[in-house]
């Protein structure tokens, strides 16, 4: 996220209302609700991490054991099983 300076976004009355609350300082304004995203829906890493955990699951199926896959993927045993355990439903 990239800070904006108020003064080039804000109208110079509303800057002064919300001058009268915080007079200097950082704030945050969240987005709206329906502009709302998901963690990792921008950057494609969600997609990525659960083409991955499939893979995971699928290689596991072929035979490959948990203590490999956590080598392999540098994760702990007990995540390697979390992601079995969720796929194997």
């Amino acid at each position: 996220m990239k800070y904006k300076k108020a003064q080039d976004v804000l109208p110079k009355d509303i800057l002064e209302l919300i001058q009268e609350y915080m007079d200097g300082g950082y704030l945050y304004i969240p987005r709206k609700f329906e502009n709302k995203r998901s963690w990792g829906e921008s950057s494609g890493s969600k997609f990525e991490i659960r083409e991955r955990n499939i893979e995971i699951y699928n290689k596991y199926k072929e035979g490959i054991s948990v203590k490999q896959l956590a080598k392999e993927y540098y994760l702990s045993q007990s995540s390697i099983r979390r992601i079995i355990c969720q796929h194997n439903i």
